[in-house]
């Protein structure tokens, strides 16, 4: 299915587990032993089991996921790169996506000079390519990360104009 205009639904990214507000923002708590969450496997030693739980919505066809993986690094004025990808594999048995995200590696920068050479916090992005997976509110997100790299989204949402071919 194209989206050929794609407009942010969320101004912001929000880092798992930072969200504390009820409302419309997704649910980001794991849940217990005997949930939904029992088709998929246990997170292996230096991983995290990432779970973000979409809300209902009217016209879910219109949505789109954005997963985006990275760490928080002290930087400089030069563009910061990770490497790393974000795999989608198969719960065996039951047929549910998950994702995998291999090790994001050192980050790469550019070489510009610094004039000033002030560091301060910043995300930097991992994984590659953007990675869009379909808006799902049945089923969790679930995302297996190495324990030193953040997992955020972002939902996008279709625009009302559709352009004939």
């Amino acid at each position: 299915m194209k989206f050929p205009i794609l407009a942010l639904a969320a101004a912001t990214a929000l880092t798992l587990g930072a969200c504390t507000s009820a409302g419309a923002l997704p649910s980001l708590q794991e849940a217990g032993a005997g949930s939904d969450l029992q088709a998929y496997p246990a997170a292996t030693a230096g991983q995290t089991r990432h779970v973000i739980r979409l809300p209902s919505e009217a016209a879910e066809d219109g949505l789109k996921v954005e997963l985006i993986v990275g760490r928080t690094l002290e930087v400089d004025c030069n563009r910061q790169m990770l490497g790393g990808r974000i795999d989608t594999r198969t719960a065996e048995g039951w047929g549910y996506d998950y994702f995998v995200v291999s090790d994001l590696g050192q980050s790469a920068s550019t070489l510009m000079a610094c004039p000033d050479n002030t560091r301060h916090s910043a995300f930097v992005r991992g994984g590659g390519e953007p990675t869009l997976i379909r808006y799902n509110s049945r089923l969790p997100v679930v995302v297996y990360a190495p324990t030193n790299v953040e997992v955020r989204y972002r939902i996008w949402r279709a625009g009302p104009e559709r352009t004939p071919s």
